[in-house]
């Protein structure tokens, strides 16, 4: 096995480690949350034995690692569970709130990224000029204001002075695609004004480091053009650390929705958790926080494996 392969391995192995770790975690978080389930699903008039039957039902009264167990094997076989409050099988309800999330934030990565490159070019060109300063001085502003506080900047002045887009990002079976961009514009827009800056910079950074070396400056003596430099010889050799901060976004693109959605009152897994959240609905956040770390431990894994096969010293060793 080759070095690349290797460490390929050891960045899988590492990814699945971690995951398991996170899932002890989770299940240690949700046992110390205050309050007591069953009397939030019984409600405050229940009696002492009906609360003693309920905690029995719920399995409540076994050891927590029993439990632990028990709930990991079920998730290693698909089965997420079922929900305390409404009875519905966990799995079923967040396969339509899943595809809500990767439909908004499909959407924002294929605006934010190629504009993000595009952007990280410009800059590189007019190095230190107004272009270069206008672009990092507006990313800069965005990276620093809070998500909701876009959000609500955005939904006044163009859902409500302007009415151009819908102050609440509904969507639903049957609907045209269409009809779904235009209720999630908004949302949209804010996360793609989030994750945009992070992206920018690290393109900008990355080509002015390529820029330093020899084979650029041989191309400056031979009179190429700036931008046709940057993009046929800086670009290809800077593409490990951009794929790293691609991915990292796209990971806060799903996994960092949650403000997002409960602003814009989106259907989506991040609003799912925040509603059984309130409920003490232990499961369900339990399962939310599993997809979400395997999401995130996933494409962070993706990003270091891209880095390693893009690394031309681990694939041609002497």
């Amino acid at each position: 096995m080759g070095l690349a392969a290797k460490l390929v391995a050891q960045r899988v192995a590492l990814g699945l480690l971690l995951l398991f770790l996170v899932s002890i975690l989770i299940f240690a978080g949700t046992l110390i949350l205050p309050g007591d389930v069953a009397q939030s699903i019984l409600g405050q008039s229940a009696t002492p034995e009906a609360l003693a039957n309920m905690r029995r039902d719920l399995g409540l009264n076994e050891p927590a690692v029993t439990r632990y167990f028990s709930w990991l094997g079920g998730v290693l076989h698909g089965d997420l569970g079922t929900a305390l409050t409404n009875g519905r099988d966990i799995a079923e309800s967040l396969g339509k709130r899943l595809s809500n999330t990767l439909f908004l934030a499909f959407w924002a990565a294929l605006l934010a990224v190629p504009l993000a490159i595009f952007l990280g070019l410009l800059a590189v060109r007019y190095r230190d000029r107004w272009p270069d300063k206008l672009i990092s001085g507006v990313t800069l502003a965005s990276i620093s204001i809070p998500e909701f506080l876009i959000g609500y900047v955005l939904m006044y002045f163009i859902g409500v002075k302007l009415g151009w887009a819908p102050t609440v990002a509904s969507v639903y079976d049957g609907m045209s695609l269409g009809a779904k961009l235009h209720a999630i514009a908004l949302p949209v827009a804010v996360l793609t004004l989030v994750v945009l800056a992070h992206m920018m910079r690290m393109t900008r950074a990355a080509i002015l480091n390529v820029m330093q070396s020899a084979y650029v400056e041989t191309a400056e003596l031979k009179g190429l053009r700036m931008f046709k430099i940057i993009w046929r010889h800086a670009l290809p050799n800077a593409i490990a650390p951009i794929v790293n901060v691609v991915m990292l976004n796209l990971a806060y693109l799903v996994v960092g929705v949650v403000v997002v959605e409960v602003v814009f009152t989106y259907p989506g897994m991040g609003q799912y958790l925040v509603d059984h959240v309130s409920k003490r609905d232990i499961p369900v956040v339990q399962a939310c926080g599993m997809i979400f770390a395997a999401v995130y431990i996933g494409l962070n894994m993706i990003a270091d494996i891209v880095s390693i096969l893009t690394n031309p010293r681990l694939r041609h060793p002497k």
